[in-house]
């Protein structure tokens, strides 16, 4: 801001991170804002909402929006999710396309390419993720298969990228090169925010997480949380608060609801312990966490039931 309260050389705006399932998007969401926000998971289709994180910085703020994987619809859901990924695209002032280092270009990232093809001016640049994971001559040759793949759909990319989020290599870069892809405005959110989902879906997406930790088969796509209250424990002094939380997990089948809660509920336990404690780091106070475990049968393919778990 100038002297007068103008606003100078700032600038912000929203940006994007597309790819295939397990590209990277959520690491590197949480990389850039510092703190831990969009869930991460080694499953594919892990992220349900828009969940934002915001980059403060000096000259500029920059709004991450986190879009669930595109991919080709099964259910009812998969449409949900994939109409919503198109409304988001249309909606931001840069796209960014994550194609792992680790693996060769596939069919996943070439349908991703041409429906990005077709989301005209808005700016896009090609990030190759998980760089620590390889040597250098296939991040080259990864990059390479970039260009073409760029070439192929017609898309020409704004920047091409190589960045690890978890050893923090080329994050800050990235971060720039954003930046200077968003036009000039004044600050979007207070400065401090760090995303602007309501709570409740961020403690969800908390649960959900420690709920597909180590679970090898087919849970993922058939969990839903939803938080049913978040109450302050009454009679407690301001000095120590205790928050209730009571939460649903939905499955859609009696043996997927004995896997989640395990030999004599150790399972179940253990999902309690790590959402709190991530939880308490989310909220800054202490949390009583009481964890159910529901079946509804075939939620993912049922309107009724998917309005009702927040879809």
């Amino acid at each position: 801001m100038g002297d007068n309260g103008r606003v100078t050389d700032h600038r912000s705006g929203f940006a994007c991170f597309v790819g295939r399932p397990n590209a990277g998007k959520s690491t590197l969401t949480n990389a850039l804002v510092g703190e831990k926000i969009a869930i991460t998971s080694s499953k594919p289709q892990t992220t349900r909402h828009t969940v934002r994180g915001i980059v403060h910085r000096d000259d500029a703020q920059l709004v991450l929006v986190d879009t669930p994987g595109l991919h080709k619809p099964r259910t009812l859901l998969g449409e949900r999710l994939n109409a919503l990924v198109r409304d988001t695209w249309s909606e931001v002032d840069v796209i960014g396309f994550c194609l792992p280092a680790d693996q060769p270009i596939g069919t996943g990232d070439k349908f991703i390419a041409a429906e990005l093809a077709a989301v005209g001016r808005t700016p896009k640049v090609a990030i190759v993720t998980k760089t620590d994971l390889v040597d250098n001559t296939v991040v080259g040759h990864r990059l390479l298969e970039v260009q073409r793949l760029g070439e192929a759909v017609g898309i020409v990319w704004a920047e091409v990228v190589p960045v690890s989020a978890v050893a923090g290599d080329q994050v800050s870069l990235l971060e720039d090169l954003l930046v200077g892809l968003l036009p000039p405005g004044p600050r979007l959110y207070p400065d401090g925010e760090l995303t602007d989902e309501p709570e409740w879906i961020m403690v969800a997406e908390l649960i959900r997480e420690a709920a597909l930790e180590g679970v090898h088969d087919e849970l993922p796509h058939s969990i839903a949380v939803v938080v049913d209250d978040m109450i302050p424990r009454e009679g407690r002094s301001p000095s120590n608060p205790l928050l209730d939380v009571h939460a649903s997990l939905y499955v859609e089948r009696d043996s997927q609801k004995a896997i989640i809660i395990g030999h004599k509920g150790s399972r179940l336990r253990d999902v309690g312990t790590t959402s709190r404690r991530h939880i308490e780091a989310l909220l800054g106070t202490r949390v009583h966490l009481d964890l159910r475990v529901k079946v509804a049968k075939d939620w993912q393919r049922d309107p009724s039931q998917l309005r009702k778990l927040g879809f």
